[in-house]
């Protein structure tokens, strides 16, 4: 890991400290990526199945899961494991349950009453990626909200095996948490199926879910198509910034860094202190624990565009890391909590040395579904709200059109809007005639 003096740094030169790695938008890539979607928007299922031998390497004769395939994944799984898998649900039930949007009516004027009213999104998709490891936790956390919100249909797609099987563990997660129909399918393809529809799957009005750069791309195209599809967020590489005092625990942070250096190599983690000996600590930490971890090769490329940052003080560690607007941000410091009101942008907060960046990965009730890449500037985390429209109403009595109509019609005429102003002015003219 580089290691940066912030205080000897222009504005130029801080810019560049806090880059992420160049996310891949190649021409090649977007040119892929378009001719996998004209060909599963042509060709529907018959492409599904051509794209997924060529990709996954499986023949697909059934694209959907059927019943006996989720019981046969549930009677596979160790006990322990659906236990937590439940368990999990349980507690992300409860946040997001909390978390809600609540409907709103309030009378803003004598006789002028204004409502919000909720409605779920009617269809939705989520994509569960099963690259180089499955992730049942990505079922839970994009399941969990969309059956809160009431979401009529939910699809999900998740690649298929070598056998033609999605894992297990998927499987179980998608049926706890009430998903409805789980499609074998990854990649590009996937995202176009959910799109804009095709003989098996059927076509969803918004997409959810994390993925590799070729999902990341097929994603940015449909949203893009007005025939298309919402999409939940932009997406990039996992990250984690890490504030941390001289008292913090290296080893530790070193293994909260690591967690999310074994993502994948275009990963990024960053560690912000103003202790010199913790910085020196933790990176002799990382690199102690990175020879011990099944995925330390991925971690150690990771690593190399990743940064340990010298400040003057944990405010100005604070300023650094609003910044950054990382994805996950955790606070390892003596009275963590004080930091909170000084954080402006980031994806999830993890609040003191007992709160590991895993547990919101996977079962303290928070949702990992997160934005990435800078995003947090102005994108919030998967939440109830975001399977959900938020529809206003409003209803007027003859009094309430008295109070506000005047208003009304100095406004449309300042902008030069007759018809918006007779709108009105009729109405209250009507009025004047019934007294």
């Amino acid at each position: 890991m580089k290691r940066i003096d912030w205080n000897t740094l222009g504005e130029t030169e801080r810019d560049a400290a806090l880059a992420r790695p160049a996310q891949a938008r190649a021409q090649e890539l977007r040119a892929g990526v378009e001719r996998i979607i004209a060909q599963v928007r042509s060709k529907g299922d018959a492409a599904l199945r051509e794209l997924s031998a060529r990709y996954d390497r499986c023949t697909l004769q059934v694209i959907e899961v059927d019943e006996a395939e989720f019981a046969e994944a549930e009677a596979r799984l160790m006990p322990e494991l659906k236990a937590a898998i439940r368990e999990a649900a349980a507690r992300i039930e409860v946040f997001h349950r909390a978390a809600a949007p609540q409907p709103v009516g309030v009378d803003t004027a004598e006789g002028v009453r204004v409502e919000r009213m909720l409605r779920p999104i009617q269809r939705v998709g989520l994509y569960v990626p099963a690259g180089s490891a499955p992730l049942p936790s990505t079922a839970l956390m994009l399941g969990v909200p969309a059956h809160i919100a009431g979401c009529r249909e939910v699809v999900l797609c998740s690649p298929a095996r070598a056998d033609g099987t999605c894992d297990e563990a998927v499987l179980f997660a998608a049926r706890v948490v009430g998903v409805h129909r789980v499609f074998k399918l990854g990649g590009a393809q996937a995202i176009a199926a959910m799109a804009y529809g095709t003989g098996s799957v059927p076509r969803c009005d918004k997409l959810f879910g994390p993925g590799n750069a070729w999902v990341t791309e097929a994603k940015l195209q449909v949203s893009a198509d007005p025939g298309g599809a919402a999409i939940d967020m932009p997406a990039g590489p996992s990250e984690v910034l890490v504030i941390a005092d001289a008292q913090a625990n290296a080893a530790f942070v070193a293994a909260d860094l690591l967690s999310q250096a074994e993502h994948g190599p275009d990963s990024q983690v960053i560690l912000v202190s103003p202790s010199p000996a913790l910085l020196d600590k933790v990176a002799a930490e990382v690199d102690r624990q990175c020879a011990e971890l099944p995925r330390g090769a991925i971690a150690e490329q990771a690593l190399a565009q990743s940064r340990l940052i010298e400040v003057d003080s944990l405010p100005q560690a604070v300023e650094v890391s609003n910044r950054y607007a990382p994805e996950h941000l955790i606070l390892q410091v003596d009275a963590a909590r004080d930091l909170l009101d000084g954080v402006e942008s980031a994806g999830s907060v993890f609040v003191g040395a007992w709160t590991p960046e895993s547990v919101g990965d996977y079962c303290s009730g928070s949702n990992h579904v997160l934005p990435t890449y800078g995003y947090a500037r102005s994108y919030s985390g998967v939440s109830v709200a975001s399977y959900q429209k938020q529809i206003t109403v409003q209803e007027l009595s003859p009094a309430g059109l008295r109070a506000i109509g005047p208003c009304t019609a100095t406004l449309a005429a300042a902008e030069q809007l007759e018809a918006h102003r007779r709108a009105v002015t009729l109405r209250l003219a009507a009025l004047e005639d019934r007294t």
